[in-house]
């Protein structure tokens, strides 16, 4: 059988496991909290706009012909005008 109660030298020993547990929680979430910060911050890009070019920019866009179909101008589908007839299969 058990005894009821336990040495001292044993609480003792049970205090200084369950601290130093507590401490190494404490020590691994701060570590996580720190490297994850770090991650997430975003750093500023290098530069910032140039007014000029962007100026630039907007004034060429707005020199385009708008043919309705925005998906061609971007390139992504090609444009009705573009499309020549197909020969038919023989």
């Amino acid at each position: 059988m058990m005894k009821g109660r336990s040495e001292p030298s044993q609480s003792f020993q049970r205090i200084k496991v369950g601290l130093i547990g507590l401490i190494a929680v404490v020590v691994l979430i701060a570590t996580a909290s720190t490297i994850m910060a770090s991650a997430t911050h975003e750093r500023a890009i290098g530069g910032s706009a140039q007014a000029n070019l962007v100026a630039e920019i907007a004034a060429s866009n707005e020199m385009l012909p708008d043919t309705g179909e925005p998906l061609a101008e971007m390139g992504v589908a090609p444009s009705s005008a573009n499309v020549q007839d197909a020969a038919p299969p023989r």
